[in-house]
């Protein structure tokens, strides 16, 4: 008997924490951030980040959306391993802020890259892309807008069925609540109005999730101020009041 099992590289434990995987991207990652050290000291800084991101990168984002709602340990470790990959990029000091370097290189951090790979599978999933392979035809079945025909024809109409939100399961379980069908809709909904429109194309939501998981992720207080909008934390009361065009954020993370 074994208590873990790897599909598709990623490494499934017993329990489902998702620790065993954890460990596995940081040996991996640790790894390539030593073997590039060397090799990054005579590299311009574009060029040492766009090494990072093949091979360091790439393996924080690798099938990240299953790590939604893992515990914020893990969480931190894998934070370690971009906070070295930005140290190694740039020169900065291990007792030096990271996080303004991070928002200097317009990086999310690891826990927020999961919220954008989240949010967007969900977009994905309702605009009907599953249909062009962009997203799986399964996962859109998990996500109902209160609006939609299927649910109106099971339930009484909603409030909530005018501004575009998804429905939510009940789950029992802590399992059931980092499942696709209930963490999806749930980050969804937190998504500003703006975000939810019906009519919104893949590059521009793309552009605009972007911008507000950007400042959400480097916010330091719930409520952050950034030019001429205000941003709510998800889980904070208030309405989302923004102008995302006005942010020049870069789409690469």
């Amino acid at each position: 008997m074994t208590d873990s099992a790897r599909d598709l590289g990623v490494v499934i434990d017993s329990c489902l924490t998702m620790a065993d995987h954890v460990s596995a991207i940081c040996r991996s990652g640790y790894f390539q951030l030593r073997q590039l050290r060397p090799v990054a000291r005579s590299l311009t800084a574009d060029a040492a980040k766009t090494i990072v991101h093949a091979f360091v990168a790439c393996r924080l984002d690798y099938c990240n959306s299953l790590l939604h709602s893992i515990t914020d340990s893990l969480f931190r470790r894998l934070q370690s391993i971009q906070n070295a990959a930005v140290r190694l990029i740039t020169g900065t000091r291990r007792r030096d802020d990271i996080t303004a370097v991070l928002r200097d290189l317009h990086w999310l951090p690891v826990r927020r890259r999961v919220d954008y790979k989240l949010a967007l599978l969900v977009y994905k999933s309702l605009h009907g892309l599953s249909l062009h392979g962009l997203a799986p035809p399964y996962l859109a079945d998990d996500c109902i807008l209160a609006s939609s025909d299927k649910f109106r024809r099971r339930r009484r109409r909603l409030r909530s069925a005018d501004v575009d939100t998804c429905i939510v399961p009940r789950t029992r379980t802590r399992f059931s609540d980092r499942s696709f069908s209930a963490d999806g809709p749930r980050i969804w909904n937190s998504l500003p109005p703006e975000l939810r429109q019906p009519d919104i194309e893949l590059g521009e939501f793309r552009r605009l999730l972007k911008t507000f998981v950007f400042v959400i992720g480097t916010a330091e207080t719930a409520a952050h101020w950034c030019g001429d909008f205000v941003i709510m934390a998800p889980g904070t009361s208030g309405p989302h009041h923004l102008q995302l065009q006005s942010a020049g954020y870069s789409e690469a993370a």
